[in-house]
């Protein structure tokens, strides 16, 4: 089952409906049709608005597989799926086939959408030739918000293969033959992208916007700059980076993390970057849904009746779980696994674990009974609706739930490592930024909070997101942690192959670092 979606082309952009909403359970509204290039009125800059709404809809069209693959290979996740995608558990134990058809999918959509946002940077460029002053400054920061996006494709491409292509155009052919750009040169292209993007974007929380609730600003560019220069392991550019964010006061963790991943949490105050998808609260007509059923369990049997189960393709590792029982968690474990009996079974034959907190329970506190599955031990928690959350009339695994991409805990992270490998910051220390985590998950303090300690918090508070563990494990050359339940990593299984597809279509790329 494969997500074959289409390029859009420089001559069409899609008309989305997203804005003057009313409130934040509203989204992306997709309104069906497309325009010819030619036929646009540039001169009527009131529909410039249009472009950054197809941009927006560009980002949060992703391929079920593009996450999956992203996140597959560090130690907090296994490739669940037995008995089918015999690639894909490949791939999650360091064996790599280059043909596979997910490597080039995730090729392929990523740089497709880059084309395509470049379109809409084009469309809004036309508009602004017409635009007065005020016109011309909406128009600018219609295109940062944009580049922003753009980045954050780069970005996963980048620490996915090393070398690949920076993009810039709709029609990329010089790009291309003057080869891939190293993974560094990507990193300081999209860290330069955001310094110029920021002073144009709106000196806000995301979730403050009201013409485009959720939408990027200023904020959102400071954060894909702190990754790229952590990337880099320019820990002082970290620093500052993250602690312009921290320093707006703006930012605040969700009080319930449980909830955050659900419809409560959505667009909270802490959300940086969020994909939004929606039925708009109705039980027929459009949805504008991810497909969240790779995720789920298979065959339960959920608290509100006919809501559909998933695949059973991403699985919480053992080792995650026993790490987490090790630091005595309780919200952060119960919300980031699902629990069947076989694998508590499995759990408990260690007699480390004989026992176990209540919540290790295959019905979830919303009364979803997650009954045993061939295909994994555990599902996913964090990409989990409950069933009782599904609109009526709804039956989508997870319809209409928000993918939440950058949040405010991940910003206090970075800087606290970044403290703690030797850079300065201003405003907070690196233990109050780990304590404010901790104290969310209901644990205590720490003092003189060391890199290790940090890496550890990240674990318990990011793992299966974006696959943030495996790469920071790569950035610290860290192989040790990923030989794990028999699997033996090495600095050689860092990068994917570049799928075959594109070595035969794309001669410049053969001469790249992978």
């Amino acid at each position: 089952m494969k997500n074959k979606k289409n390029t859009i082309s420089k001559w069409t952009f899609a008309l989305i409906a997203m804005f003057f909403i009313q409130s934040c359970s509203d989204k992306f509204d997709d309104i069906e049709g497309q325009l010819n290039a030619d036929d646009l009125d540039y001169s009527n800059t009131e529909n410039m608005i249009q472009a950054l709404a197809g941009s927006y809809n560009i980002f949060a069209t992703r391929g079920w597989e593009e996450p999956l693959l992203l996140s597959v290979r560090g130690d907090d996740v296994n490739a669940g799926g037995l008995g089918d995608q015999q690639q894909f558990a490949d791939t999650d134990n360091f064996v790599y086939t280059q043909d596979y058809w997910m490597y080039n999918s995730l090729w392929n959509i990523h740089y497709g959408d880059i084309v395509g946002l470049n379109t809409e940077i084009g469309l809004i460029e036309n508009f602004k030739s017409f635009a007065d002053e005020s016109g011309q400054a909406t128009a600018d920061q219609y295109i940062a918000e944009i580049k922003v996006l753009r980045a954050w494709l780069h970005f996963n491409l980048a620490r996915v293969w090393g070398d690949v292509f920076i993009i810039q155009t709709t029609t990329p052919d010089t790009e291309i033959a003057d080869g891939p750009a190293s993974k560094d040169e990507v990193m300081q292209f999209i860290s330069d992208q955001m310094d110029e993007a920021i002073p144009l974007l709106p000196n806000m929380r995301p979730n403050e916007r009201t013409d485009v609730p959720g939408g990027v600003t200023r904020y959102t560019a400071y954060a894909l700059k702190a990754m790229a220069q952590l990337e880099l392991e320019n820990y002082q550019g970290v620093a500052d980076t993250c602690g312009a964010i921290i320093s707006s006061n703006k930012f605040t963790l969700y009080p319930d993390f449980y909830s955050l991943f659900k419809k409560p949490g959505e667009l909270s105050d802490e959300s940086l970057l969020e994909m939004q998808f929606s039925d708009y609260g109705s039980s027929t007509g459009d949805t504008f849904y991810h497909l969240y059923g790779p995720f789920g369990p298979q065959g339960w049997t959920p608290a509100r009746a006919n809501a559909s189960d998933g695949w059973g393709f991403y699985e919480p590792s053992m080792k995650f779980i026993k790490f987490m029982l090790d630091r005595d968690e309780t919200v952060r474990l119960e919300t980031s696994v699902l629990w069947t009996d076989r694998g508590i079974a499995e759990l408990q034959a260690d007699p480390n674990y004989a026992t176990l907190p209540s919540f290790v329970n295959k019905t979830t506190r919303d009364g979803d009974i997650i009954n045993d599955y061939a295909r994994a031990l555990f599902a996913s928690g964090k990409h989990y609706l409950p069933s009782v959350q599904i609109t009526t009339g709804r039956n989508d695994y997870g319809g209409g739930k928000n993918m939440i991409v950058i949040r405010y805990a991940e910003i206090l992270l970075m800087y606290a490592e970044a403290l703690t490998r030797g850079a300065s910051g201003t405003g907070m220390t690196a233990d109050q930024a780990v304590n404010l985590v901790r104290s969310r998950a209901g644990l205590g303090g720490l003092s003189g909070v060391t890199s290790d300690q940090v890496m550890d918090e990240k674990f318990a508070e990011l793992a299966m997101e974006w696959g943030i563990r495996y790469y920071d494990m790569i950035r610290l050359d860290n192989f040790s942690e990923l030989s794990y339940d028999g699997r033996t990593f090495s600095a050689d299984k860092q990068l994917l192959p570049y799928p075959q597809a594109q070595l035969d279509a794309l001669p410049t790329l053969g001469g790249g670092g992978n």
